[in-house]
């Protein structure tokens, strides 16, 4: 297998199209425009660049980013071995090397001096200088960098620049309606449609409490997480407070108010 080939994505993603972004993407892509994708926690921002991966027949190099990351995370580093030093390339280099799709996921959990080596690969330059290397990459024509982030957990500390928000094409992401919902957990999980529609019931309660006493709602991945517990053999309510409950709160009031909508909607 070639470089290239271990980073495509073989099988297709499961997803489901909310709106246009499908096209757009692509009319993105088609231009080399870098990519912006803004949303909650678990609403599908990263299946959805997995599958255009995939439907472009592009490599994908994905990067979760973190406080701790540096500029040499990134780009790459002299390492030592047994023959002396050699240069070990970063993620972001490798796919402007090779043509990938990069997608730098939470990119403002990453420090805001490490965010700015992507700037010279986000306009007409296409280049990533090696300064520590005194190489300037010149991207391949088949580069893109896309980023995603949760604007739900911004704050002047952990947000991005306005010279790097501005050199994005962006697309926002919510969770997808209830019909839509219930499509993706039947075809995830193979779960029947009707728990699959309790269990939507219980994601819109969670999630009309974001602000009240929750910072996010329960989640699509998380809503298939309970169906596959329940899909295995586990109760509906055990299955719910394992899967939505217990992870995304540790407040006794809100606890119990999930835990009643359960019991009311799966009796």
């Amino acid at each position: 297998m070639t470089d290239t080939e271990q980073f495509k994505i073989q099988d297709e993603p499961f997803y489901e199209e909310q709106g246009d972004e499908v096209g757009l993407y692509e009319a993105a892509y088609a231009a080399r425009l870098p990519v912006m994708v803004k949303g909650p926690t678990g609403c599908g921002k990263s299946r959805f660049i997995e599958y255009m991966a995939w439907r472009l027949k592009r490599p994908l190099i994905t990067v979760a980013c973190n406080e701790d990351m540096t500029a040499s995370d990134l780009v790459g580093r002299y390492l030592l071995d047994a023959q002396g030093t050699r240069w070990l390339d970063g993620p972001l280099t490798t796919a402007a090397r090779m043509g990938a799709i990069c997608y730098l996921d939470e990119v403002v959990e990453a420090r805001q001096d490490t965010t700015v080596v992507i700037h010279p690969l986000t306009d007409h330059r296409r280049t990533l200088p090696l300064d520590k290397k005194g190489e300037l990459i010149e991207a391949h024509k088949d580069f893109q960098l896309v980023i995603s982030y949760n604007p739900g957990y911004q704050s002047l500390l952990k947000d991005l620049k306005q010279s790097t928000k501005q050199r994005f094409t962006g697309f926002e992401f919510d969770y997808p309606s209830a019909e839509l919902e219930i499509a993706i957990l039947v075809k995830e999980t193979g779960i029947d449609a009707s728990i699959a529609g309790q269990l939507v019931k219980i994601g819109e309660v969670a999630r009309n409490l974001k602000g009240h006493g929750l910072d996010e709602g329960i989640s699509t991945r998380l809503l298939v997480y309970a169906a596959t517990l329940m899909k295995g053999g586990v109760a509906a309510q055990p299955a719910c407070q394992m899967a939505l409950v217990r992870p995304i709160t540790d407040d006794a009031d809100i606890r119990d108010t999930l835990d009643h909508a359960i019991r009311s909607v799966f009796g």
